[in-house]
């Protein structure tokens, strides 16, 4: 009994007093634990209030859910036929017994081949054989202005500045992607896979894009590894000639290459002899060619846009331009891009005889027929094709002056030549010395810096400009940058091809001044989309100055000027073509300027058109779209992969059936006198 006593007194002292408190009689208790537990309870957040993160974070959780969810049934859940993707051209044709003949050379454009570090300045630190284009970009966010620099050439020369090494990546993941999930060339590799090619009857002919052609060969050899590429492969391929795809600026590309490789060693040339094509290649199969050069080359050099960068500026004034964390975006893109020579090989060529001058063009009265149902996403539908009706009412049509690449003013884009200013250029003033804001702007300056309020008002006082005069405005806005590049590149029109001042390397990328190879059984083919409204022509207006600093770009596109139809749309007038080269760029040259035994082919060499209906997506399981006829998209377009697949493997220009024509450019062609 005693030890129970204990053990009760021990239990008892234990309790302290705030539990001794709840240890009394019902009555004390329950008020007294009510209380304590309406002052330790959270106050509950008020009905109503909802913050941003909030909705963002549950917005952005509803989408993940949704994703995965997706993706599950998509992976678990068997598709219906009519959603499947359809059988690839090479397994189709794999089956039916297409296998690789031919050895292939593949020739990337501008843009899409990657280009890597190997020597910079302290600040790519960490960054020796990483790309700095064609990769995952992130770089740009991270320290964008050491970037730009590193892409940047020297001003001078147009070759390495000091201390900076940047190349070409070589082999096929050189251009495969352009960035991650986005294909340049992987479609096409992969189907050519499945019908048998692989490393030793593949090659991908990289080189420095950004470079003069010539260039290319005196810095980096790129011309002479081409040539001793293509040999070891037709000797190692049994003696099978190659058939070489190039695209986009990578057809003007291997055009200087046809007469580089021909031209004896004492003048520039590769030595290989007036047979050398002849011997080794069977076609060059040209894909998006920018044979007659793009207009948006022109507005890139003047103000370092296009239609979607004007759109940008429509919709947010000032955002490009500002100084905001000295960043002013187009003005290093345009100082970085006017030491590019390259880009000056993509201005148009030919002048007013192929695009026409301030009162009349060959495309005048046969384009500017889009449909209003699809203004949003526009396509050129071509009115003289077969198996189309087309309500009369729904089409708009619309006299337009394609000739005038600049303008300065929608009046001025429409006004009659007799009424636009009579301005000579060449006697303007580049710099009023008089003016203290002529003074270059710190680490933004650029050859707009030496140019007076003056000069720029009346380069752009109620003026247009043609393929001819725009030379004119880009010779004094950019003069060394013009004088640099014109030593590499020609965009006239020959009068005498046997002149022997074509033999200078200058003239060898322009099909206007230089002659095709006597090769009579070569073939030469221009695959190319059409059904998009692409870039002709642009209506510019002077640019208020977002800054202080003087070198703000004084020029650019009046984003607000639309007409009546996607025609004229953000200060852009529209075309048919593949969204970047215009059909008359394109097919010119295959369509006539090439067509049989003329002064630009001797040998008469067979030429072919092939052209590729623009089809949208149907559905996101489309991706980018099989059918898609866009200046990129249309690797992965099954009917060109084919006709490509189908020519490697042997078969002639005939047998596909020879050309295949949607747009105008037979009538465009034919609308353009020159001297054939």
């Amino acid at each position: 009994m005693t030890s129970i006593l204990r053990f009760r007194k021990l239990c008892f002292s234990s309790v302290t007093p705030k539990s001794a408190n709840t240890i009394r009689s019902e009555d004390t208790v329950i008020p007294e634990a009510k209380h304590t537990s309406t002052a330790v309870k959270p106050k509950r957040r008020r009905s109503g209030i909802w913050s941003c993160i909030d909705s963002c974070c549950w917005a952005i959780g509803y989408l993940c859910t949704a994703w995965w969810l997706l993706l599950f049934l998509y992976n678990s859940v068997p598709v219906p036929a009519m959603l499947q993707a359809p059988e690839s051209p090479g397994t189709r044709l794999s089956r039916e017994g297409v296998k690789a003949h031919y050895p292939v050379v593949l020739v990337p454009g501008i843009v899409t081949g990657g280009l890597e570090l190997w020597e910079g300045r302290p600040c790519a630190e960490g960054l020796f054989r990483k790309r700095l284009w064609g990769g995952s970009f992130t770089e740009i966010l991270r320290r964008p202005l050491c970037w730009l620099e590193h892409l940047s050439l020297d001003s001078e020369t147009g070759l390495d500045p000091a201390g900076i090494r940047v190349r070409a990546v070589r082999g096929l993941v050189a251009a495969d992607y352009f960035s991650p999930c986005y294909f340049a060339w992987a479609v096409l590799i992969e189907n050519f896979a499945k019908i048998g090619y692989e490393g030793k009857n593949l090659h991908m002919a990289s080189y420095d894009w950004r470079l003069s052609f010539h260039n290319t060969e005196v810095r980096d050899q790129s011309l002479s590894r081409l040539k001793s590429k293509i040999e070891l492969m037709y000797v190692t391929n049994g003696y099978k000639k190659v058939v070489v795809v190039p695209h986009s600026m990578g057809a003007i590309y291997f055009l200087h290459f046809l007469k580089w490789v021909e031209t004896p060693l004492p003048n520039g040339g590769g030595g290989g002899g007036s047979g050398w094509c002849a011997k080794h290649i069977k076609a060059v199969v040209n894909i998006g060619p920018a044979f007659l050069g793009v207009p948006k080359a022109v507005s890139n050099l003047l103000s370092a846009e296009g239609k979607d960068i004007a759109y940008a500026r429509a919709l947010a004034p000032g955002l490009l331009d500002s100084e905001l964390l000295k960043v002013q975006t187009l003005e290093h893109l345009i100082r970085m891009s006017h030491s590019w020579d390259s880009i000056v090989s993509l201005l148009p060529k030919g002048g007013e005889a192929i695009w026409g001058d301030l009162d009349a063009s060959p495309e005048e009265d046969l384009t500017c027929t889009f449909s209003k149902r699809k203004s949003l996403q526009p396509s050129l539908t071509n009115l003289h094709t077969q198996n189309i009706s087309v309500k009369q009412e729904l089409w708009v049509k619309e006299p337009t002056k394609f000739g005038r690449i600049i303008a300065f003013g929608k009046r001025a884009s429409e006004l009659p030549s007799s009424q636009l200013s009579s301005l000579n250029i060449k006697e303007l003033s580049r710099v009023n010395n008089t003016s203290n804001d002529s003074l270059p702007c710190g680490e933004y300056w650029s050859e707009y810096s030496e140019m007076s309020r003056e000069s720029i008002v009346k380069v752009a006082e109620n003026t247009a400009y043609t393929a001819t005069t725009v030379f004119d405005l880009l010779r004094f806005i950019a003069p060394k940058m013009m004088r640099r590049s014109e030593a590499h590149f020609s965009h006239g029109i020959a009068e005498n091809l046997d002149d022997p001042k074509y033999g200078h390397y200058k003239y060898w990328s322009n099909p206007l001044e230089t002659k095709l190879p006597d090769a009579p059984e070569m073939e030469m083919y221009s695959l190319y989309g059409v059904g998009i409204p692409t870039e002709r022509s642009y209506i510019y207006k002077l640019s208020t100055s977002s800054g202080k600093c003087k070198s703000n770009i004084p020029f650019r596109i009046d984003g607000s000027v639309d007409g009546k139809d996607v025609c004229l749309k953000g200060g852009a007038r529209f075309v048919d073509g593949d969204e970047s080269v215009p059909v008359i760029s394109a097919g010119f040259m295959c369509a006539k300027g090439w067509r049989g035994k003329t002064r630009f082919n001797p040998s008469g060499m067979e030429t072919f058109v092939r052209e590729y209906k623009h089809k949208p997506p149907g559905s996101l399981l489309e991706n980018r779209g099989t059918e898609s006829g866009a200046h990129v998209d249309i690797m992965g377009n099954v009917g060109l992969i084919e006709d490509v697949l189908r020519i490697a493997a042997g078969a002639s220009g005939q047998e596909l059936g020879g050309d295949r024509v949607y747009s105008d450019v037979l009538k465009i062609s034919e609308r353009i006198k020159i001297r054939l």
